[in-house]
């Protein structure tokens, strides 16, 4: 059997492997990556070709199955031909579809190829819920890969783009924010000297025009609610400068952990007690705080459909009835952390969800029950889509994933 052929019979089976799966399990990736472990023979190539594949066949889901079906070596053809070309499918794609023509960057003309219908795509509640994903451009750039897009933090960004360059990777900075840069290459950012230094992190470029939208004073003390892994907070501290700081809330230890790892690498003073504010420091806790801040970043947890495009499974085991408990548990974080803004202070809400139920159905119910704040005015907009209250950045926008946020200001007094 030629590597090929071996290559599509290999895809095929982890697809069958996943398939009982991928309409329930949120965690498919980590499933993947179990079945990647399990087989020791695959290589580095070998786990990104069948990654990119699962993930392209995630993303055309309906087209696929029916393929599944009645033509399994079809479907695997018309995989390949829909997959991004990278180095890894490259050899797969060429033997494959030889006789294809390139595959179309419009949803819609690789529809048309296929005999397929766009309109299956999405959740049955994706175009109620936000009618901007179910047409193009946003159609098209939800199934295309999602970049790579990086955060400068270095003194100097010379630095770190010239380590891509000895690397040969290919990069671009974003034409609207300085500090972001599109890495065009496949390249293993966390094994550089920049990254050792802390002076890159992977950020996309929507979730870093969120905080930008704003307008952050330097020298202001700010809350990070919902922190996570700290993506968001480690940009919030770089705003805020050498005299401000940042108290980083989450319930989950395992991501405060990495978060402080992060901000560590990145250079900032890093402790566990909330009444140490270090200027230029982040202070790490499970506990909720108490007292009043500047600001209050609520980055949300979410159903993640702004995700879509790095995500593809979950379109598939995200319900309506999932968005709609998702913006409950929302309301309520947002209600629970609006008690630590201080008198004409900032309530930040964000969220990477595409669906108007969790963005501004949440802010407006807020506003509602919360008269003592009221949105105000963003400092830049970047050209994101104004809804009835806060700003949606779509993924077509800026070739970025979807991002929602709001900003919130207190009464004085």
């Amino acid at each position: 059997m030629s590597l090929v052929g071996s290559q599509q019979k290999v895809f095929l089976r982890l697809v069958s492997a996943l398939r009982p799966h991928w309409r329930s399990d949120a965690n498919l990736p980590a499933r993947l990556q179990a079945l990647f472990a399990a087989n020791r023979s695959f290589g580095s190539r070998d786990r990104k070709l069948y990654r990119e594949l699962i993930f392209t066949s995630l993303r055309f889901l309906p087209w696929i199955e029916l393929l599944l079906d009645h033509d399994p070596a079809r479907a695997a053809q018309v995989t390949a031909w829909l997959a991004a070309d990278i180095p890894a499918t490259h050899a797969f794609r060429a033997a494959l579809c030889a006789d294809w023509p390139t595959c179309p960057s419009s949803l819609a003309a690789k529809a048309t190829h296929l005999g397929a219908d766009s309109t299956a795509l999405l959740p049955d509640w994706a175009g109620r819920h936000c009618p901007e994903a179910v047409g193009s451009p946003n159609l098209d750039a939800l199934h295309t890969r999602a970049p790579l897009w990086l955060r400068l933090q270095a003194p100097d960004a010379g630095t770190v783009l010239d380590e891509f360059t000895r690397q040969g990777w290919g990069w671009r900075r974003s034409e609207i924010l300085p500090s972001a840069v599109e890495l065009l290459a496949e390249g293993d950012v966390t094994k550089t000297e920049s990254w050792a230094r802390g002076h890159v992190e992977v950020q996309d470029l929507g979730s870093q025009l969120l905080l930008e939208t704003i307008g952050i004073g330097p020298g202001e003390q700010w809350l990070d609610a919902c922190a996570g892994a700290g993506g968001k907070t480690l940009q919030l501290i770089r705003l805020l400068g050498p005299t401000g700081h940042v108290d980083a809330h989450d319930i989950r230890a395992g991501a405060l952990r990495e978060l402080a790892a992060r901000a560590t690498r990145a250079g900032h003073p890093v402790c566990h007690l909330l009444d140490d504010k270090t200027p230029g420091g982040i202070a790490v806790r499970e506990t909720a705080p108490t007292g009043h801040y500047d600001g209050v970043l609520v980055d949300a947890p979410c159903s993640g459909s702004g995700t879509w495009r790095r995500a593809p499974h979950l379109k598939w085991c995200t319900s309506a009835g999932a968005v709609k408990h998702a913006a409950e548990t929302q309301q309520t974080l947002l209600a629970q952390f609006a008690s630590s803004v201080r008198p004409g202070g900032r309530l930040v809400y964000a969220t990477c969800s595409l669906s108007r139920l969790e963005n501004e159905d949440v802010v407006a119910q807020f506003l509602t029950q919360h008269p003592d704040f009221s949105a105000t005015p963003f400092a830049r907009t970047f050209d994101s889509t104004p809804r009835t209250v806060g700003l949606a950045i779509l993924p077509a926008q800026h070739n970025t994933d979807g991002f929602y946020v709001a900003s919130l200001r207190r009464k004085a007094s």
